[in-house]
């Protein structure tokens, strides 16, 4: 029989042949503490598999149409004017897009010479190959005279950011304008040739001859003054 020091008496006598196991004070409340962590564990888990089933497995909602449906825009009066294609790289696609312009009348104004009167030596200033080539077949389906078409002197080549640069002498100011509104945005200077011959230098900034109906258009306006500027208003 087992009974502790200091102990006497039956109220206080342990009975048996081992001491009872005791346990350690506080490991009730870690039992707790362990119990809560894994039920907060799992429902943090069971919120994030109900999340990711949402994400990827969720239907979209339809859009309505007409609140953030994009559209193409109207082409405006002023597209109108700009040259409707870029001349392609052989010159077999720029010959075919000057036929299918030259098919459309040509409308000039009095005191506008004829195409067929007008000696065009047409000049490349870009880095562009072939297009001196290709803009004097344009221009040749629609009746002007060719004369000479090779690369812009080395004073102009790449010097010219516009359009394109018309340069005639003091007796060819009509064929300059005419020549000139062949294409969009092109200048105009006048050198000491004797002649009506007109030089077209194509510079970087050029894109396409414009259409019959535009050039007749410009020549309208340029041979009308009070007309173009009542345009602005």
């Amino acid at each position: 029989m087992l009974t502790p020091p200091g102990l006497k008496g039956k109220q206080y006598r342990i009975s048996g042949k081992a001491y009872p196991r005791l346990s350690r004070p506080g490991q009730k409340r870690r039992r707790v503490l362990q119990i809560m962590a894994a039920v907060v564990a799992v429902a943090v888990l069971g919120w994030g598999t109900v999340q990711l089933v949402t994400v990827f497995g969720g239907k979209k909602k339809p859009v309505a149409a007409g609140k953030d449906c994009t559209h193409p825009a109207k082409a405006s009066a002023a597209d109108a004017a700009k040259p409707s294609a870029t001349p392609s790289a052989g010159a077999s696609a720029g010959a075919s897009a000057g036929a299918s312009a030259a098919a459309a009348p040509l409308v000039l104004p009095s005191g506008v010479p004829q195409p067929a009167t007008i000696t065009v030596n047409v000049f490349n200033a870009t880095n562009r190959a072939g297009l001196a080539g290709q803009t004097a077949a344009q221009l040749r389906l629609r009746g002007f005279k060719i004369g000479k078409i090779g690369n812009a002197p080395a004073t102009l080549e790449n010097k010219i950011t516009g359009s394109a640069q018309v340069t005639g002498g003091a007796t060819g100011h009509a064929a300059m304008s005419l020549v000139g509104s062949e294409v969009s945005g092109a200048t105009s200077t006048t050198d000491a040739r004797k002649d009506a011959s007109v030089d077209l230098y194509i510079g970087n900034g050029f894109t396409a001859l414009l259409t019959p109906a535009q050039v007749s258009q410009a020549l309208a306006l340029a041979a009308s003054p009070s007309a173009s500027a009542g345009a602005h208003c």
